[in-house]
């Protein structure tokens, strides 16, 4: 994994992906922050060795280098999730690669249905702590501890900092961020009334089918790591209505502006 890993990393730097500072990862619907971006390269996975390919039809596909609020930045616009037939080992194969291309940082972001009745869909959660349900781990295998211990300590898997500097820039811009527990599935269906009544019960505020491998991956290389989530559907089991794709990656564009003030605004202040 190593060997690849570094021929990865090789094939982005002669193509002038140098020393960026933080890592991105936009989740389904959430692109509007590309934009933001002034861009200086851009390539398809298809394009880069060793890279998986984003399957899912809302998932662009494409890793970007470029500024942002001061920043150098490498943007995966679109990611890999376990439902997709890969491995947690290739679903993390590209935080690894931007870990040794030198970010600092990485930030996270995802659409995840919400099971906290006191919130509404369009918000969003930063996410606190999680819930690992999927059915392998991205430290499991020969490869992993190339990386760091895969005994990795996850007493706290997402920086304090960047967190309490998150929640500040969301009371200074009027954006409501509620904080809680993100529980990782493996999708791709979405869940009963009695999966959503168990989920909430173990601990989770809201539900989604990926981050907690990226965030594990960050965590076992030292690398500080924040997410957000927007809330794109409510998963209430007493009222539970059949899921529409097309409104659910509507609330997701339809909130991003706030994720784009969040993430553009701590760049500015790690």
């Amino acid at each position: 994994m190593i060997e690849k890993v570094n021929e990865t990393v090789g094939s982005l730097k002669a193509r002038g992906f140098e020393s960026p500072d933080v890592g991105i990862i936009l989740g389904t619907g959430l692109g509007a922050l590309a934009d933001k971006i002034d861009v200086e390269q851009e390539l398809e996975y298809k394009d880069i060795p060793n890279f998986p390919i984003a399957t899912v039809e809302f998932h662009k596909g494409k890793l970007l280098y470029g500024n942002l609020s001061d920043k150098k930045v490498i943007a995966m616009q679109g990611r890999f999730h376990y439902y997709e037939g890969y491995s947690l080992a290739e679903i993390v194969f590209p935080v690894r690669v931007m870990k040794y291309l030198g970010i600092g940082k990485l930030l996270i972001s995802n659409a995840a249905g919400n099971m906290n009745m006191d919130w509404k869909k369009g918000e969003l959660m930063l996410i606190d702590d999680h819930i690992n349900l999927l059915p392998d781990n991205a430290l499991r295998g020969n490869g992993a501890p190339q990386f760091g211990s895969i005994f990795t300590d996850m007493s706290c898997p997402y920086d304090p900092d960047m967190n309490k500097k998150l929640a500040v820039i969301a009371k200074e811009n009027g954006i409501r961020l509620n904080q809680g527990v993100f529980v990782a599935v493996s999708g791709p269906n979405l869940e009963t009334r009695a999966e959503y009544r168990y989920l909430r019960n173990i601990g989770a505020d809201i539900v989604g089918m990926s981050t907690v491998p990226e965030v594990i991956a960050a965590n076992q290389m030292g690398l500080p790591v924040s997410a957000v989530s927007v809330l794109t559907d409510d998963c209430d089991p007493d009222n539970l209505a059949p899921i529409d794709i097309e409104e659910v990656l509507n609330t997701a564009r339809e909130a991003e502006k706030d994720l784009v003030v969040l993430f553009s605004e701590l760049l500015k202040r790690i």
